[in-house]
């Protein structure tokens, strides 16, 4: 009997880890199939190919992993959110997408090769089961660390962008005060504060490279401040943007949003006291206070078991 119920646990196993391998296969190819049809009607699809191989060097390897990770990722994210954190990390040239969509790809190849040495190496009777949600958590995890990964390294950055905010607002104010245009204090910016503006100067590089193609600058700066979603540098971004269309002074609009962003700034700082005061008191119960109860109270308690062992002496 329990042979019985062991062999339909595992037939079960390996029915659903085919359908869903099939599945799989079946949702890649209708992903390949849409992007070769949109590549064809944009005339792109020679283009995208040569960009693939010269990112990956020549190497027709990591020129198969970023294709099977730019199929791999049009599969597991149909809103466009990758493109979006891709930006925010700061990974646009081609180079870094391609290392990038090589890693998504390459993690479920790791992933099969865990699961193939555990196959191995794992005991006979026990080894199918074991296998089998091994497999699953293996495509689990080669689907989440990839975007955990990019997400963790836009946000990283997005607190490095707003750190230096204050910062580019008290710049502006000078470089304007000082008689400069817009696209001449950018470029102030770009050419003489890349060591204290190292990510905004990166940003504003390419915002100069648009307005010297022709670009609106309003239209720019609300696709800088769209594409990497910090509040505070929305907000300089939207003063600029509103003094460049209507005119006027630039000054004092630009001094309210910095006392605004030091209220915000103040307000995280009390926040993260305030955090921290609670983690401290954890600490403190957990740790301090045992030590000062027997700091304080074990001296009359080890004299109370000496009067209580002295009277059961005698």
């Amino acid at each position: 009997m329990t042979t019985q119920i062991y062999a339909l646990v595992v037939g079960a196993a390996l029915l659903v880890g085919v359908l869903a391998l099939g599945f799989m296969a079946l949702l890649l190819y209708q992903a390949r199939g849409q992007m070769r049809l949109q590549q064809r009607l944009q005339g792109a699809g020679v283009g995208l190919r040569d960009e693939v191989e010269e990112s990956a060097g020549g190497a027709p390897l990591l020129a198969q992993l970023v294709r099977r990770g730019r199929d791999l990722e049009r599969l597991v994210d149909t809103e466009g959110e990758s493109a979006r954190l891709l930006v925010q990390a700061g990974w646009r040239s081609t180079p870094a997408r391609a290392l990038w969509y090589a890693f998504q790809a390459a993690c479920p190849l790791l992933g099969v090769l865990v699961v193939a040495a555990l196959w191995t190496f794992k005991g006979e009777q026990t080894r199918t089961i074991f296998i089998v949600l091994y497999a699953l958590m293996a495509v689990i995890l080669s689907v989440l660390i990839p975007r955990y990964v990019l997400r963790g390294a836009a946000e990283g950055r997005r607190e490095r962008i707003k750190q230096e905010v204050p910062l580019f607002a008290h710049l502006l104010v000078l470089l304007f005060e000082a008689g400069l245009s817009t696209r001449q204090a950018f470029a102030s910016l770009v050419r003489e504060g890349g060591g204290v503006l190292p990510e905004l100067g990166r940003e504003f590089e390419l915002v100069l490279r648009q307005l010297e193609a022709g670009a609106d600058t309003g239209d720019a700066l609300r696709g800088l401040a769209e594409g990497l979603d910090v509040a505070d540098l929305t907000g300089v971004l939207a003063v600029l943007r509103q003094v460049d269309r209507y005119g006027g002074e630039i000054r004092e609009p630009l001094l309210d949003m910095l006392k605004l962003l030091e209220e915000r700034r103040a307000l995280d700082m009390r926040e993260r006291v305030n955090r921290m005061s609670g983690r401290m008191t954890v600490v403190m119960v957990m740790f301090f206070f045992p030590a000062l109860l027997i700091f304080v109270a074990g001296p009359a308690f080890v004299s109370i078991l000496r009067v209580l062992g002295q009277a059961a002496g005698r």
